[in-house]
């Protein structure tokens, strides 16, 4: 986590102090809870509340006292006890370190989804818009970056819309996982805790009570969530990946906003590059790479080892700050994307017509002649335009054998553009409701 690559909101989550004050509103709302159960004196919970409530925890009284416990939980608990006073003795009664630092870890990732939530909130409202204004905007589909057959921008960013609407949703799924508490004790059992306070705790955060804990929550919940955040990074790399080839100096369909005073080039005057997407695509290779030390950390020896606390340390904040920054930058190049139709259609009419080849296709089969005879003839005749630069249709008009099939005024109907967006309400319908 860097401040280049850092919005406030979120780098506020994983700040000690934040973190220093779950901690406290979790052993404070246990405390509660064991004072309705009579475990501890209801004045006594009284006073956590008011003074560790009204307390400034001192992160660098804590890390001092921690280079000395070499236990973070411990040296929180001594720094909380001197606001407290002899109360809080009654402090982390039946609790475990792993009671806090999960039920933490859960408050800090759900709060955390609330913020990419609203992101990709954001990213959809500005694909919607940028894809209604060009969804009649024809351009060329390619497979293997090579043309294939008409589409529309607008298509293109529906697409990406769909994509990002099924992120929603996963990532909706991977925050209720996620949201969950343990209060159970050293080893989930209950053993010096009764299971209520645990229900109340998981209440009053937000969370609920995790069904069957070790000393720990299970790590798969964790693995699925950093995965998922995963997969909304490869899905911001795909938008980003089309938007730098559509850039390309031979191609320029698409464009990121240039800024007045901005420039390309320490050496080259000239140069407008795709640095934006470009960060974008490195940011999400960063936000991948926490999904697999997640997976590893499933493994835990027995009821609970040490090995993921340095993991989590690290991907929690980094994953989630990263994604949080990369999710708003997306939606900025979006909503500023500079989208030329003109170099579009030049593009689609470099092969002069070969984008209806399957058209042609298929009316010949339609007309009588075997798919293996169809596909010879229309391939013969685009070869022509790949190596002479002939165009398309003149050729086919000039074939015999096609025009021994098909009638000239058929073959000419087969390159009318229209045909390929037929279509394109239905898919707008599909993805928004609308057309």
């Amino acid at each position: 986590m860097i401040p280049r690559y850092s919005r406030p909101e979120m780098v506020a989550i994983w700040s000690p102090e934040t973190r220093f004050r779950i901690w406290f509103e979790i052993e404070a709302y246990a405390c509660d809870a064991l004072a309705e159960l009579g475990v501890i004196p209801k004045e006594a919970a009284k006073t956590i509340w008011e003074k560790g409530g009204a307390a400034k925890f001192d992160v660098e009284a804590i890390d001092e006292i921690e280079r000395v416990t070499k236990h973070d939980v411990i040296a929180f608990l001594t720094h909380l006890s001197e606001f407290v006073g002899p109360d809080a003795r009654f402090i982390h009664q039946g609790m475990t370190s792993s009671d806090v630092l999960d039920t933490c870890f859960a408050v800090q990732l759900t709060r955390a989804s609330d913020i990419l939530l609203a992101d990709i909130d954001g990213l959809l409202a500005a694909l919607k818009r940028r894809a209604f204004e060009h969804k009649d905007t024809v351009t060329i589909g390619r497979s293997h970056g090579i043309h294939a057959e008409p589409t529309t921008f607008g298509v293109k960013l529906a697409q990406a819309y769909a994509e990002f609407s099924r992120c929603r949703e996963r990532l909706v799924h991977a925050r209720e996982d996620i949201a969950t508490c343990a209060i159970s004790g050293a080893v989930g059992t209950f053993a010096n805790i009764d299971p209520y306070v645990e229900e109340h705790v998981a209440k009053k955060l937000g969370l609920k009570p995790e069904p069957v804990s070790t000393q720990v929550i299970p790590r798969d919940r964790h693995a699925m969530f950093f995965a998922t955040l995963g997969v909304i990074a490869s899905s911001i790399e795909r938008l980003a990946t089309e938007i730098r080839h559509l850039q390309r100096t031979e191609v320029l369909e698409a464009e990121e906003y240039f800024s007045p005073g901005q420039k390309g080039s320490s050496a080259m005057p000239h140069k407008r590059n795709p640095v934006l997407t470009e960060n974008l695509t490195g940011l999400a290779r960063m936000v991948r790479s926490f999904a697999l030390p997640a997976m590893e950390n499933v493994a835990l020896w027995h009821e609970r080892d040490i090995s993921h606390s340095s993991v989590e340390r690290m991907i929690g904040p980094d994953a989630t700050v990263t994604l949080d920054f990369a999710l708003s930058r997306l939606t900025s190049v979006i909503d500023r994307l500079l989208v030329y139709p003109d170099n579009m259609l030049k593009n689609m009419n470099k092969f002069r017509g070969l984008v209806h080849s399957q058209r042609v296709l298929l009316a010949l089969t339609q007309a009588g002649v075997s798919r293996e005879d169809a596909y010879r003839l229309v391939q013969r005749n685009a070869m022509k335009v790949w190596e002479q630069g002939a165009d398309f249709l003149e050729e086919l008009l000039a074939d015999k054998e096609v025009t021994a099939a098909l009638p000239e005024a058929e073959i000419r109907e087969k390159f009318d553009l229209g045909y390929h967006t037929k279509h394109v309400d239905t898919i707008f319908k599909r993805v928004f409701g609308e057309a």
